[in-house]
């Protein structure tokens, strides 16, 4: 989508930005997208970032979206923000519809099961991940949902993510 004056808008660049990001993870084999400056975004410079794939519930089809992450007790730790928007992204719906779920750290690729955090556990990992990642109290406080936590418990080592 274009502004008024024929200018990118910001989801756009975020969009492009995101694809781009994937691209150069998957190409290097995560020499390259694993660490990425978000200041830009109100994050940090040094975010850490993997890829999770899923199969789109409709589609069936292979999808590889880059995320930020956190680690909490031996587990891998991602936020269901979309930037706040009412719904959640397509990552966490297709998730959903899996028992097991493949990611990518740097160079390094596992199976994983997961599980979606309630209560006291959920509220000490959003502190942990808003600490990561700030901007996502700002990304809260424009959704009504209560925005998901999903914790990641690595099984076994695979080969690392393909295009």
């Amino acid at each position: 989508m274009r502004d008024k004056d024929g200018t990118t808008t910001e989801g756009e660049r975020l969009f492009e930005t995101a694809e781009q990001h994937r691209s150069a993870y998957i190409a290097t084999k995560g020499a390259v997208g694993h660490v990425v400056d978000y200041r830009y975004l109100g994050g940090y410079r040094f975010s850490t970032c993997l890829l999770i794939e899923t199969i789109g519930r409709k589609s069936g089809k292979r999808r590889i979206t880059p995320l930020i992450y956190g680690t909490t007790g031996g587990e891998v730790v991602l936020v269901s923000s979309h930037s706040g928007a009412e719904a959640h992204p397509a990552w966490h719906l297709n998730l959903k519809a899996m028992d097991q779920v493949n990611i990518q750290i740097a160079g390094q690729a596992f199976r994983c099961t997961w599980r979606e955090l309630a209560g006291e556990e959920r509220a000490a990992t959003w502190h942990l991940m808003a600490g990561i990642y700030p901007t996502y109290r700002d990304y809260q406080s424009r959704t009504a949902r209560e925005i998901p936590i999903v914790c990641l418990a690595p099984g076994e080592e695979i080969d690392v993510l393909q295009a």
